[in-house]
């Protein structure tokens, strides 16, 4: 079975012309069966994209050709279906919204840190080591002895910092995110604000379970990712948790073994709050999708896609 090469990518750099840069991304993304979301701002590109290795090496070529962009990493992982239904190329006014125009990782930022150095920095105990994500995502893992914000969306993180924590008390911070993207915004954020060792994890948690043997790992749980896999482990082997088409929160195994799971209409998350005429709804969904792949055909109903990036 072919594999599906999952590429997320993203980059803090000044883009011009915008509208170009989406007209031509999205027709080298056609040209090669890619599938995604692309996000660009003036502020730099994000997004996570899933097709061919030739089709992914193609659109990596492209858009490091970009003026700024000719040093963009990405983070590689490997799927045995497309993990999307469609290509969407959008344009923002940010590439990770925190909703604060001043904040830019163009021009301030932490210091990155590397899987392989990042035990040290969240061991030590004067460090405040914090989740940038939101809490749905921090409920099926996180690093070992990690605040949970318990945001709602990135956009609430700056109330948090303003709330619990000092440049004068917390000496030391650092943040971790799925990807990094979200930490090189937060830690552009609490600069500004005068923390002096902000620190952050270069290429985010799929780096950290990517290179950081398990043996050796402070990461607890699985990592939710923004496709039809919903999470991974170490490795970056797809995880064990699907998602809840009614309120798309991440369903694990003891989750599935709970009276509120019922498949395609509720979950626990869910079950109470939802109308009898939502879960109606919902079982007619269901009934097609079974309907669907007894004929050998695929529902695009069968399962909620999120967007092909952080945010």
């Amino acid at each position: 079975m072919t594999a599906f090469v999952v590429a997320a990518l993203y980059k803090f750099a000044t883009i011009e012309n915008i509208e170009q840069v989406q007209s031509e991304l999205r027709r080298v993304c056609d040209e090669n069966g890619i599938c995604g979301t692309l996000l660009i701002a003036h502020e730099g590109i994000n997004g996570t994209v899933a097709g061919s290795r030739s089709g992914i090496d193609a659109l990596l070529h492209h858009i490091r050709r970009y003026p700024g962009l000719q040093d963009l990493e990405h983070k590689e992982s490997f799927a045995s279906e497309q993990p999307f239904y469609r290509m969407k190329v959008r344009l923002k006014k940010e590439i990770v919204t925190i909703g604060l125009p001043d904040v830019d990782p163009n021009e301030i930022v932490g210091t990155y840190v590397s899987p392989q150095k990042w035990n040290d920095v969240i061991s030590d105990p004067d460090t405040v080591v914090i989740d940038t994500r939101n809490d749905y995502e921090i409920k099926i893992g996180t690093f070992k002895n990690a605040v949970n914000p318990e945001t709602e969306s990135f956009r609430a993180f700056p109330d948090y910092v303003q709330k619990n924590l000092d440049p004068a008390k917390n000496k030391k911070v650092a943040m971790f995110c799925t990807g990094g993207i979200r930490c090189e915004k937060a830690s552009a954020y609490m600069k500004k604000l005068g923390f002096e060792e902000v620190y952050h994890l270069k290429g985010g948690i799929l780096k950290y379970l990517e290179e950081m043997p398990e043996d050796k790992s402070l990461w607890q749980g699985e990592c939710f990712v923004f496709d039809q896999r919903v999470a991974v482990k170490h490795g970056l082997a797809e995880g064990s948790y699907i998602l809840c088409p009614s309120c798309r929160h991440p369903v694990g195994p003891e989750d599935l073994k709970s009276e509120k799971y019922i498949e395609g209409i509720a979950c626990p998350h869910c079950h109470d709050s939802l109308s009898a005429e939502r879960k109606a709804r919902s079982a007619e969904r269901q009934k097609q999708i079974a309907l669907a792949e007894a004929r050998g055909e695929k529902h695009i109903g069968a399962a909620y896609t999120p967007e092909g990036g952080e945010e």
